[in-house]
């Protein structure tokens, strides 16, 4: 039966936000330097799951002075999974925190892992706090790597109090769990090559190890965060632009004025354009002269005597 709280936790004694000497841990002061957590005594909704890094996570955010609430969603996918959401229930009580539970089942079939995210995403506050760890940083910038992604998506995850965890390791959380007397939850899915995530965690970053001799996750890491800071600078560059000005927007170097479009863009959809549409876009304005493009995402963009207009439109219009 799943079961997150021991008979042994510290979690049940006067002690229960300070971890237990252990040589196998790092000190909690060392741990929460490193976290994004907001200043204590903000709320913050943190998604927890059960698993290693979410207990963490709630455990980390109590011990740094967090208002936390914790929200579970048990999407039925395992005939455990309501049992699963009793102990997460029972460690939110041992932490003194709110618990919210939302039941969502998700159908079987393709892209279930990204399904069931997608519907994670929509049921839990946003901006909840998830136990994202470095280790899940490296992962997610070689998938991107594999994609073809830019900028953007090669600088990863953004730290903050939604992503508190991006500069512990996932050995970390596992090590605090285990000192804190604490029994996390097992997803066997976690370890299946079905999903493109757990070859790369499981296969290629040992891989990438083995060899260039070096822990990549770390160093990943660090390249995430060069691409970001980069990526903030075309962002704040781009933004000057104006991106109703057709000569402005041709004069402009290419990764500016890709940058501004898509900014602009985004902001009537919501979302940014698919890359195709963005480039067909870019090439217009470099050739300059009238035009009329409907977009990806329900945005048509005009131009005309030099001047640039971008429209919601609907499938009637």
């Amino acid at each position: 039966m799943p079961a997150i709280l021991t008979e042994n936790s510290i979690l049940q004694t006067p002690a229960a936000m300070r971890l237990a000497t252990s040589r196998s841990v790092r000190p909690a002061e060392e741990l929460l330097a490193v976290c994004h957590f907001p200043p204590p005594g903000h709320a913050l909704d943190l998604a927890v799951s059960g698993g290693p890094d979410s207990v963490a996570l709630a455990a980390l955010a109590a011990m740094a002075g967090i208002k936390g609430s914790i929200w579970h969603v048990d999407h039925g996918l395992r005939p455990t999974s309501a049992e699963e959401a009793s102990a997460v229930e029972a460690f939110a009580g041992a932490l003194g925190m709110p618990f919210h539970l939302v039941r969502d089942a998700v159908a079987g079939g393709p892209n279930l892992e990204a399904r069931a995210r997608e519907l994670r995403r929509e049921r839990i506050p946003p901006g909840a706090a998830t136990g994202h760890t470095m280790d899940d940083q490296a992962e997610t910038v070689l998938i991107n790597l594999a994609r073809g992604a830019g900028p953007r998506g090669l600088a990863g995850m953004r730290p903050g109090p939604s992503k508190p965890l991006l500069g512990i390791r996932r050995a970390d959380t596992e090590a605090i769990c285990a000192a804190l007397g604490l029994n996390p939850i097992r997803d066997p899915s976690n370890q299946t090559p079905d999903f493109v995530r757990n070859r790369v965690r499981h296969e290629l970053l040992p891989l990438i190890g083995e060899i260039t001799r070096r822990d990549p996750v770390p160093i990943l890491a660090r390249s995430a965060g060069v691409f970001r800071e980069e990526d903030d600078l075309l962002d704040f560059q781009a933004s000057a632009l104006d991106a109703e000005d057709a000569a402005a927007l041709a004069g402009a170097a290419r990764p500016l004025r890709m940058r501004a479009l898509r900014q602009a863009v985004s902001s009537i959809s919501g979302y940014p354009p698919d890359r195709a549409s963005l480039e067909r876009l870019e090439e217009l304005i470099a050739r300059g002269g009238r035009f009329r493009l409907q977009l990806s995402g329900g945005v048509e963009v005009q131009c005309a005597r030099g001047k640039i207009a971008y429209r919601a439109i609907t499938p009637t219009d």
